[in-house]
């Protein structure tokens, strides 16, 4: 079962100096919905992410897990209903991949065979053949492999919500990438509740359902990106994202959204094909690098539209409803 995820005016103070690091935070993530939370450095999104599983806890409000209020159940209970995915994996060194993926089912007591299923299971979803991998040490493989497993282990008691700190962040640009895709593969799949802290502004862009950002410890905006990229709340916000690079709203737009009906002439030329799922901004480039005019959207392999570059170019210059904002293309309320 999937829970959603909901702060009551939650506040976090430092014992000792009563500073405050989260101030009156109210929001709601629902189930099956993927938060990226955005900021600064020292905003307090690695704050919020540890209220959460109560490695922190909150001076005051209440934070619920569907509708238990979190602090009424044992830390052990919480925490099995919470995978935690950290930078570099966070993977015990001395253990091999298998048995680092199998830590929480033995705490759960689950018995051998159950474990081995499991930890095969996982290894083939995030994409690490079990014969290849569930023997080796942490040390044997790389970044994006241990990260990988990392996420691998989060997910092995299946439970209810994600939390991701910056999980991408140590890799280099290649490797980030392929894990993004990989991510938005898993979550199409298993359709987890997910708070997911990032300092990159592409990638909360490519992943989020909706982006909450944070400036010193208060709530700024908590919208689509396509709203926040068309509405920042504020010109801190603004500058955080980049709202005025039309090229980020292009990304934020799918080919299918302004592809015109195919012709019986279009059906027949030989032109370059695009999948229905693809972004403006990545339809640009490709008519720009191959020279053509237009791209033929394709579904399944079956042609079933066009889409122009004066089509594109007219969106951007005459600034239409798709990118003022006045047409939802969120797919969330």
């Amino acid at each position: 079962m999937v829970s959603s995820l909901r702060f009551d005016r939650v506040e976090y103070r430092l014992e000792k100096t009563g500073r405050r690091l989260i101030s009156d935070c109210s929001f709601t993530v629902q189930p099956g919905e993927l938060v990226v939370i955005l900021g600064s450095s020292g905003s307090g999104k690695t704050t919020l992410l540890k209220l959460v599983n109560r490695l922190y806890e909150a001076s005051s409000g209440a934070i619920y897990l569907a509708d238990a209020d979190i602090r009424q159940l044992s830390l052990p209970t919480l925490r099995r209903q919470i995978g935690y995915v950290i930078q570099q994996g966070g993977l015990f060194p001395h253990l091999t991949v298998a048995s680092n993926i199998a830590i929480v089912p033995r705490l759960l007591k689950w018995n051998k065979p159950k474990i081995q299923g499991r930890v095969e299971e996982l290894l083939d979803l995030v994409g690490l053949p079990p014969r290849d991998y569930r023997d080796r040490y942490p040390a044997q493989l790389s970044g994006g492999q241990q990260q990988r497993v990392g996420l691998a282990r989060a997910l092995a008691a299946n439970p209810q919500v994600m939390l991701m700190d910056e999980p991408f962040g140590a890799l280099d640009a290649l490797t980030r990438t392929s894990l993004q895709t990989e991510i938005l593969r898993l979550q199409q799949q298993l359709q987890k509740t997910i708070l997911f802290v990032s300092h990159d502004v592409e990638e909360a862009l490519r992943l989020a359902d909706r982006i909450l950002i944070l400036d010193r410890g208060e709530i700024i905006q908590f919208d689509t990106p396509l709203a926040i990229l068309q509405r920042p709340a504020s010109g801190f916000v603004a500058q955080l994202l980049g709202a005025e690079d039309i090229f980020r709203q292009l990304s934020l737009l799918r080919v299918e959204q302004v592809m015109a009906p195919l012709t019986s002439v279009e059906l027949q030329a030989q032109i370059p094909q695009i999948p229905i799922a693809t972004d403006l901004r990545t339809a640009l480039a490709m008519l720009l690098q191959t020279e053509a005019r237009q791209l033929q959207v394709v579904d399944q392999q079956a042609a079933i539209g066009v889409v122009s570059l004066e089509t594109i170019f007219n969106l951007v210059k005459k600034r239409t409803p798709l990118l003022q904002g006045s047409v939802d293309l969120s797919g969330t309320s």
